[in-house]
């Protein structure tokens, strides 16, 4: 089974991405037969010009990497990582309004990386907000994963590397705007990202993400155009709200940055716990608990994610090609290396081996990534 990496192309779309009138047919339904394109760059589209893209009439060998660069197009500069040997296909509009762009995204399952190289690369400032509709993704930035499912909402910063895991087929809205919008400030942004926002928690998650979802869909459903910007507009200050009071729920920074930095530098320790992390900070196991709680995780939770990120860092560097798996599953934590590749797969939608394939092919000596036809997904 093969699996296929791509780096962000700075060149053009392909044709399968044209301007739509509002109201026609879906994306998905558009064929790129008339020869013309809408390149667009990794920041917000024109106010009023929406745009399609869908990879279905691409012979499933071109499809990652088309669907990669529409990415990269509508939104930030993006690498992707899908595994081949089964159907796959992705599907997106776009539309600005105001200062607040709506992508709605279909995709099978994939690995979504905003690497440091596609920071420096594109160096945009606007921050994105991701909605889950359908299926479910896994968020990770500034040392916190959001698990996301149906309802679920998670901020992350274009300014800084994060990476979505994508499982299965899924479908999500993916809203960005510029940072400035939200009124907060840098700490409190870096705070912010990679939380889960949820409405069935108490606070003002369960009364405004009900109404957020209720203003993208009127966005997305009426044609009437100054109505539609109204709705934008009071959708972008709903995200305002939503981040600060996400932010004034967060632990100190100062205590959390501490805990996680402890963690982080235990992570080979296998008989690592919570009790042990509590005590070394001087809180009680439940006021622990509630501090990653906070934050959309649980402790071990956070510190598997750790583990499995930093493993897979590892496998992705040439100069450890000569590590094996297990003995770099060993400098991790991890004391069963069956378990760390079910675990690696669950989480990254590869096994290890894939993983480091796909990265060592294209970098390092490995040699070249398995070329098969079309990654997993939506049914073509």
């Amino acid at each position: 089974m093969g699996l296929h990496r791509f780096r962000p192309v700075q060149q053009g779309l392909p044709r399968l991405l044209r301007p739509v009138s509002h109201g026609l047919a879906r994306a998905g339904t558009h064929q790129s037969r008339d020869g013309r394109s809408a390149v667009l760059t990794g920041a917000p589209t024109t106010p009023g010009q929406r745009l399609s893209f869908t990879t279905r009439s691409l012979v499933p060998a071109d499809r990652a990497t088309a669907w990669e660069r529409a990415l990269s197009k509508v939104l930030v500069d993006l690498e992707a990582v899908v595994e081949g040997g089964r159907p796959w296909a992705g599907e997106l509009t776009a539309e600005r309004l105001g200062a607040l762009q709506i992508t709605t995204e279909e995709s099978g399952p994939c690995t979504i990386l905003r690497s440091a190289r596609s920071v420096a690369a594109d160096p945009s400032t606007h921050i994105l907000v991701r909605l889950q509709l359908d299926g479910s993704a896994l968020l990770s930035q500034d040392g916190r994963t959001a698990e996301l499912r149906p309802g679920r909402l998670a901020f992350h910063d274009a300014r800084r590397p994060f990476r979505i895991v994508l499982p299965g087929p899924q479908r999500a809205w993916i809203l960005m705007l510029p940072r400035a919008l939200l009124r907060l400030q840098e700490g409190q942004l870096s705070a912010l990202t990679a939380t889960v926002l949820d409405d069935t928690e108490e606070g003002a998650a369960a009364l405004l993400l009900p109404l957020l979802r209720g203003l993208l869909d009127e966005v997305t459903r009426t044609a009437a155009v100054p109505r539609r910007d109204d709705l934008a507009r009071m959708a972008a200050e709903v995200l305002a709200t939503l981040a600060l009071e996400q932010v004034g729920s967060r632990p100190a920074p100062a205590l959390w940055e501490r805990i996680t930095a402890s963690a982080d530098a235990r992570l080979g320790d296998p008989e690592l716990t919570p009790r042990d992390i509590a005590d070394q900070h001087n809180i009680s196991l439940r006021y622990l608990y509630r501090l990653f709680q906070a934050q959309g995780t649980t402790v071990n939770a956070w510190v598997r994610m750790r583990r499995l990120e930093s493993a897979g860092a590892e496998l992705a560097r040439a100069g450890a090609a000569h590590r094996s798996i297990a003995a770099v599953a060993a400098r991790w934590g991890f004391t069963n290396p069956s378990h760390f590749s079910r675990s690696f797969r669950d989480s990254f939608g590869v096994s290890p081996v894939q993983w480091r394939a796909a990265h060592l092919g294209t970098r390092g000596p490995a040699g070249a990534v398995p070329s098969t036809p079309g990654p997993r997904a939506l049914s073509a």
